[in-house]
């Protein structure tokens, strides 16, 4: 059984600076593999109560050419994990059990860069609905008992109802 503690806080300042230093140092990393890198998750809307982990989305000219990095990703502190239940997905986990990092790339032209860019646009575009997802979240956190299948099964209704209103919202 994992030791990881689900603790959902108050939005924190720090976290755009912390996006900002972990982009360069993967720019420097991956150089023209990776396409854009951007801020996405609860951690880049502000006012947002969130897990303090940073999520980054990075749409890249090629999985293979991602993949090609993995030695170099590994020395920023990355553990790769595969697709993790995602088709087309590279996923990586820096931080172990004190997550400080999660990255989520794709491929350029997979429609989930879409899909993550919508529902984060979507929540700093309408900040009632961000409050009520980050009183959701810190609830699921206190009922979940540190178990991550039940923190993320409490909160797939609201995620799975405002992801089809966000890409409505985005035009899609």
């Amino acid at each position: 059984m994992s030791s990881r503690i689900i603790e959902v806080v108050e939005y924190q300042l720090a976290w755009a600076a912390d996006f900002d230093s972990e982009k360069l140092s993967l720019q420097c990393t991956l150089g023209s593999c990776a396409l854009s890198i951007e801020h996405i998750g609860s951690t880049a809307v502000v006012g947002l109560a969130a897990k303090p982990v940073i999520d980054i989305l990075i749409e890249v000219s090629s999985l293979a050419a991602l993949d090609a990095n993995q030695d170099a990703m590994e020395l920023l502190g990355y553990i790769a994990s595969g697709e993790n239940g995602i088709a087309g997905r590279r996923y990586y986990q820096k931080g172990g059990n004190y997550r400080t990092h999660h990255i989520h790339a794709f491929e350029i032209g997979n429609g989930n860069l879409i899909c993550h860019r919508a529902f984060r646009d979507y929540l700093i575009a309408h900040p009632e609905i961000a409050a009520e997802y980050g009183d959701l979240k810190k609830a699921a956190a206190l009922q979940c008992k540190n178990d991550s299948v039940l923190y993320t099964t409490l909160k797939n209704s609201f995620i799975q109802k405002h992801e089809t209103l966000a890409l409505s919202w985005h035009g899609n």
